[in-house]
């Protein structure tokens, strides 16, 4: 939405005065409105008139607009998270789906929040500012539930690792997740680098952030107390972002990419971090009583939700928002995504404190209005009424819609369509396996990525799971994980989501923690595609069900919808973190082989399970057939086996099996560091090295007969694969890697495909950051 300035003050936005009044709106209810501009369709528009009993303002229609739309009110989703309101109860969640971020107890008095959100479209249209502005926003989520953030993560999904778009893309979304998350100073540990040609023009950025706090730190987005100030501090507004949530991230891209391209949103590390700071200070002092972060609609959603929230009403004077662009229209100011802002909620008496907190960090704090009687949100601007509506209308009172689904017409042929169970040459595909854009090193990105600043990494890629440190006198600790498998949900969406959900659980707890709890986020194609309706409602149901199989709380989570090319899709691709507790990190379980001499075993059973694989993928660019077969209570009872193995030190490694089954497991444990191994296999030779089946890890120990006593009484089937120990993998009578030769063809492949790090990158351009 572009305004034309005619005169101080007011500008015309589709024929109709941006100093459009209520009192204006009351009599003109003719006048047409560019409501299809804003993403509203007829329907819709005609609610808000109903809701209103006269048309909307421009400034009304702006805040409906952005906050009905896709990505803020989750209209066309919203309906199938009936699976995740009778998940059992669980005594560790302390805040739940609602919140900016769900929060749970990991002892000792210490809790946790985490979540993960998309970033998907504007990081195509803009991949610096796009991926750098994603882990922006969840790291304000995370701050406004009261916590410290103390590290992000990331899953990032492109097209062909050597599309000419991928080669556009990459570099930047790559440096704006490390530049952001540097500068702030929160080590990244962990995530995902995924290839694949379906998401070519639309590549998934999902961004996760932890926070730790005590439990009485917890803080809520609710506007609560008659007289109570609404405070708005952090960087100025701007005009970047505006109608990115209405346009941008609830639009099908056409084979050119976006129709509309509204500015992406820039950030400011420097600014966040000072916010940060400042808001922790806040916290400690009790300066507030309510706060929200101003990310997707910006002041419309901070506004609204905090008012919706609460138990009274709001006014605010838009005339008092700090501006970096003083021709911004009322319409533009509400919709503005402009970054490194916050909402807050102050008793009148502790005003001028707060604002101190403010001055001491160099951070603008301004009170732009305060808490209401009544039910009403409304906003003057230039001394006239330009809102004045229900709150609740517009935060959470959007429309709800129940969208057709059909299984998708060729989904029977897919899965009838097996791919091949038998290598040709198991040396060739070994190599093929682990040199492949998904099998190979992911240096070339995690070394952009700060991983140990804080310095309370204990554990950070390219291990299972990052490990975290919170507590230094207990060493209690947390891991996570973040994982997604596009293949299998497409092959099969309800067991393709409890199959990443299981891949998340099964990692964190060969660290050795204890999951405890799981976000989302759930990236797919556009919910007017009725074959991809149901593919959204699968997935949402197989993680339900999953959940409350292993006795999880899904604590909140994200929905990314329109992730497509013209009428092409992307593979449903649900992203599912999960989070785990250590009593003591100082028993966590790297993935690495260290030492001569140890025993390699393998926890689980194998089938010849093929569908969806790395090794179907890679060898025989082949996908069909059905994923493999899940099995929870064997996840639980390998979960619940590690974690006591870990507690009595038994375990020196582990490492669990999933893309590209044993083969890459035992080359990432070899080439951790430089030490090999001889093993013996029998049976299905392709089996044993490239099926995917699930509920497996592969473990070294000193005493292997403890593993196995403890293993028999847990009912986990143990293998003897073979020990450590020299320069190479040799599976005896079939095969010998030198590691020289693995290493070489493992870390060969991303830095061939986009260069070093830093010419690939070059530098940002001048501009791209604003001032406050």
């Amino acid at each position: 939405m572009t305004a034309h300035p005619t005169s101080p003050g007011t500008s015309q936005v589709g024929g109709v005065p941006q100093l459009d009044t209520v009192e204006l709106a009351a009599t003109t209810a003719d006048t047409e409105q560019p409501y299809a501009e804003l993403g509203l369709r007829p329907e819709e528009y005609q609610e808000i008139r109903e809701i209103l009993g006269r048309r909307p303002t421009t400034a009304e229609l702006a805040m409906y607009s952005v906050m009905w739309s896709e990505h803020c009110s989750y209209k066309s989703s919203r309906v199938h998270f009936r699976h995740f309101a009778d998940l059992p109860a669980s005594d560790a969640l302390l805040v739940g789906i609602g919140e900016n971020a769900g929060v749970v107890d990991v002892g000792d008095g210490y809790a946790v929040t985490f979540k993960v959100e998309s970033h998907n479209h504007p990081s195509y249209v803009e991949p610096y500012q796009g991926a750098a502005t994603g882990v922006g926003g969840i790291v304000r989520d995370i701050l406004t539930m009261g916590a410290r953030p103390v590290a992000v993560m990331d899953s990032l999904r492109f097209g062909a690792a050597d599309a000419p778009d991928t080669a556009r893309v990459l570099p930047g979304i790559v440096a704006g997740v490390g530049g952001y998350g540097n500068c702030l100073g929160l080590p990244n540990i962990g995530g995902e680098l995924l290839f694949d040609d379906c998401y070519l023009g639309n590549p998934l950025v999902n961004a996760l952030c932890v926070g730790v706090m005590r439990h009485g730190d917890i803080r809520l987005a609710k506007a609560e107390g008659l007289g109570n100030k609404v405070v708005l501090f952090g960087a100025r507004t701007g005009g970047d972002g505006i109608g990115g949530v209405s346009v941008l991230a609830s639009e099908t891209f056409d084979a050119e990419g976006p129709a509309k391209r509204p500015a992406v949103q820039v950030g400011d590390p420097f600014t966040e971090k000072l916010l940060i700071e400042a808001c922790l200070e806040i916290f400690a002092a009790d300066l507030v009583t309510g706060i929200q972060d101003l990310g997707g609609a910006g002041l419309s959603c901070a506004t609204s939700e905090l008012a919706s929230a609460g138990t009274g009403g709001m006014h605010v004077d838009l005339d008092t928002v700090p501006l970096r662009d003083s021709t911004l229209t009322a319409a533009e100011i509400l919709m503005s995504e402009s970054q490194e802002r916050m909402c807050a909620i102050v008793e009148p008496a502790k005003v001028e404190e707060f604002l101190a907190v403010c001055r001491k960090w160099d951070v603008l704090a301004t009170v732009i209005g305060e808490v209401t009687d009544g039910d009403r949100l409304t906003i003057d601007w230039h001394g006239e009424r330009i809102v004045d509506v229900p709150p609740r209308t517009v935060a959470h009172g959007g429309p709800l819609y129940h969208r057709p689904m059909t299984r998708p017409a060729d989904l029977d042929g897919l899965q009838a369509d097996a791919p091949p169970s038998s290598s040709a040459d198991l040396r060739a595909d070994w190599l093929a396996v682990v040199s492949s854009p998904d099998g190979a090193d992911k240096s070339w990105v995690t070394e952009q990525y700060d991983r140990y600043v804080r310095g309370n990494t204990v554990l950070a890629q390219p291990e299972d799971a990052g490990v975290l440190r919170i507590d230094e006198q207990t060493h209690r600790g947390i891991a996570l994980s973040l994982d997604g498998n596009g293949r299998f949900a497409r092959l099969d969406p309800y067991t393709g989501a409890q199959l990443n959900l299981a891949e998340a659980y099964r990692n964190v707890a060969v660290s050795g923690a204890r999951p405890l709890a799981v976000t989302n986020c759930m990236n797919f194609g556009s919910p007017e595609n009725p074959e991809v309706m149901w593919q959204f409602a699968e997935a949402v149901r197989g993680l339900a069900d999953g959940c409350r199989a292993l006795g999880l709380p899904v604590t909140g989570g994200n929905v990314s919808l329109y992730n497509q090319t013209g009428d092409t899709a992307i593979n449903p691709t649900p992203v599912i973190g999960v989070l785990g507790v250590l009593d003591d990190v100082r028993r966590r379980v790297p993935t690495g082989w260290r030492a001569d001499g140890e025993t390699v075993l393998l926890l689980g059973e194998t089938g010849a399970e093929f569908g969806g694989s790395a090794w179907a993928s890679v060898v025989h660019r082949h996908l069909g057939g059905l994923p493999p077969a899940l099995d929870l209570p064997a996840e639980q009872a390998l979960a619940g086996l590690i974690g006591t193995l870990a507690t009595d030190g038994t375990l020196s490694s582990a490492h669990d099996l999933a893309d590209g089954g044993l083969a890459q497991a035992v080359t990432e444990s070899a080439l951790r560091h430089g030490t090999g191994a001889r093993l013996r296999l029998t049976g299905d030779l392709t089996a044993a090295l490239f099926a995917e089946s699930v509920a497996r890890a592969v473990v070294t120990t000193t005493r292997p007969d403890a593993v196995r006593a403890a293993a028999a009484a847990a009912g986990v089937p143990v293998t003897e694969l073979g020990v450590t120990g020299g320069d190479a993998l040799v599976v005896e009578d079939v095969l010998d890697l030198p590691l020289a030769e693995l290493r070489a063809a493992w870390s060969a492949t991303l830095p061939a495909l986009f260069g070093s790090p830093e010419a690939a990158v070059g530098t940002v351009p001048a501009g791209t950051v604003p001032t406050s």
